[in-house]
Order: structure tokens, then sequence, then C-alpha cells
């Protein structure tokens, strides 16, 4: 049975929401390892009247820090502790929903990156019609080179399979155009190699696309999916705002018969049912999750890692990066 390590104290509404959503993983049958300070952890499952192991790390990277710096300065830090079970053999993947510079960087200098990797990509599910959509990069490396869209391609053809079964996913590349030549030098590149490759290509692909299950995995820069993902998180809290004022305007004889309704399609577009986005080219799997996670978002974030270990995730990736 593989084992995750949480960073329990990492996230807005940690601890009290991270043990709690461990806890809930645990009853699941994720095999949970708590990382923090050992008796804020002690109180913590005491509420719950359960028992997880612990190992202690008495610091904190806060949100402001600077990544790399507090890798160095504190050493006890939850996210640099949980890396390290990782990168000792004593866990198979963590946690976290802390600063995610700092899951980053403990995950490409403490955990290692897989060989041939020079940049790994964060890869967030997006509940399309159809078959959910993976989109890398959300946010890990703005600026790309033609080669490394190539890896994220070939990283999300590999998690959209392993992680979500699909066959033979579509890879597409976002762009401001469908057509073969759109975009800037970078996609215009990268087209030509990833139209040469083995992966599924089915050329660019726009915005709107995410809504109509055009493409299985989708391509960019961490800078463009950055904001890509932002927007639809905003969108998608705009259309639940607006739809919650006009149902309000209904009698309640109709609220009550369209609410169970609304409830499934707001836990349908919710980011929390997916957990967190992977971090994918690293020696063992990371999930980051939300800084505002609740226990249900940790709990499935926790889920979502014991998946990609069980299914031997990193190493598929190490096995296909080798060979290209």
């Amino acid at each position: 049975m593989v084992r995750i390590a949480l960073d329990a104290m990492g996230g807005d509404h940690a601890p009290e929401e991270t043990v709690a959503g461990a806890v809930d993983a645990s009853r699941r049958g994720v095999d949970v390892v708590l990382v923090g300070e050992h008796n804020t952890m002690v109180a913590e499952l005491a509420k719950h009247d359960f028992r997880l192991p612990i190992v202690d790390a008495p610091d904190v990277i806060g949100m402001g820090d600077d990544p790399a710096h507090a890798l160095r300065e504190k050493p006890g830090a939850s996210v640099t502790v949980a890396a390290r079970l990782v990168a000792e053999g004593n866990a198979d993947g963590f946690v976290s929903a802390g600063s995610t510079g700092a899951a980053m960087a403990a995950a490409a200098i403490v955990v290692g990156r897989v060989k041939g990797i020079s940049r790994p990509p964060i890869v967030s599910v997006f509940p399309t019609p159809g078959t959910p959509t993976m989109v890398l990069d959300m946010g890990a490396n703005p600026d790309v080179k033609p080669e490394q869209l190539l890896q994220f391609a070939v990283m999300g053809s590999l998690a959209s399979r392993a992680l979500l079964g699909v066959e033979n996913p579509r890879v597409g590349l976002l762009s401001i155009g469908e057509e073969k030549g759109k975009g800037r030098a970078l996609e215009r590149a990268a087209y030509d190699l990833l139209e040469e490759s083995w992966v599924r290509f089915i050329g660019n692909v726009e915005g709107r696309d995410i809504a109509v299950d055009k493409a299985d995995v989708i391509v960019t820069d961490g800078f463009t999916g950055n904001v890509f993902l932002k927007t639809i998180e905003g969108t998608a809290q705009m259309v639940a705002d607006y739809t919650d004022e006009e149902v309000a305007k209904l009698d309640s004889k109709l609220q009550e018969a369209i609410r169970p309704l609304l409830v499934k399609v707001r836990e349908h577009l919710d980011y929390e049912t997916y957990g967190g986005a992977q971090l994918l080219g690293v020696k063992g799997v990371v999930v980051i999750a939300h800084g505002s996670s609740s226990r249900t978002s940790i709990c499935n974030a926790l889920v979502v890692a014991m998946d990609g270990a069980d299914k031997g995730l990193p190493d598929q990736v190490a096995s296909m990066i080798a060979s290209l």
C-alpha cells in the first residue's frame, strides 16, 4: 500500500481542515502520514478521536516567503519534511495546500526531477462535458521552449490515460486560432514538434474549446495557463452568483424544486471535487491543493495522490521521456 505525506500546516485553514481531510481520506483507504508540529497534530486528531502517524515539523513556509530561500533557512518546515519523506522512500507522494512556490521548490530540489525534465508542469483537471480535460502548464513555468511543450504533451497524455482512463488522449495546443501558423513563434515551433510526435495531436485549440470536449489534454505555457485558469474560476463564480440571485426571486416551491439540480451543477464545477493539481515530471507524486482548501478538498487531493502513486505515474513519465 502506498503512503502519502500531508503538509498539514499548509493552507489558509490549516491545521483544522487539513487534519480533518486526512481523517476523511484515511477512512477512504488512503495511508496518510501527517507532517506538522507534533503537539498541534495530536490536539487536532483528538477532536476526531482518530489516530494517524505524525512526523514532527515545527516550521512553516509562509505564502510571502521566498521559496528557495525558505527551503534553506527552514529545513524543519512541514512542506520540506513532507518532500524529504518522499525522497527517502518513506512516502510515495505528498500533498500541500500551502505556498505553491514552496511546494514546487521542495518537489524539484528535495524530491528531484525526472531525468530529462527541466520544467515540471502543473496539470489541472477541468470538468468538461464527456471526459474531463487536463490542462498544463497552469503556472509553474511562465517562459518555456517548444521542446518543453512537447514534454508537457507527453506527460499530459500519460496522466490522462493513467488517471482518467482515456485510451488515446486528444492533445491540443492552446493558441489564438485553429489554423496552423497561428500564435507566437513558441506555438508555431511547438506545433511542428507535436505534429511529428507520437501523441494524438489534433492541432490548435482556443480557450472556448475547453467547454465543448474538443481535447483531452491542452498544453500551453504557465503564464497563459494561469490566466486561463483564473479566468475560468472567476467566470464560474460569476455565473453561480447570478444564478443564486435569480433563484432567490422565485417563489419558495420553485426554489425547492430546482435547488437539488443547482447543487449537482455546483458540485460538478467545484474545484474541490478534484482536490488539487498534480506536478508532473518529479520522482514522486506531488499534488498542490488550493490555498483555501476545505477538508473535502484535502481529502480528494490525498485520494488523487494515492491514485497516481498506485498507478506508478512518475515511473511512467520517466520511461516515456527517456524514449523521446
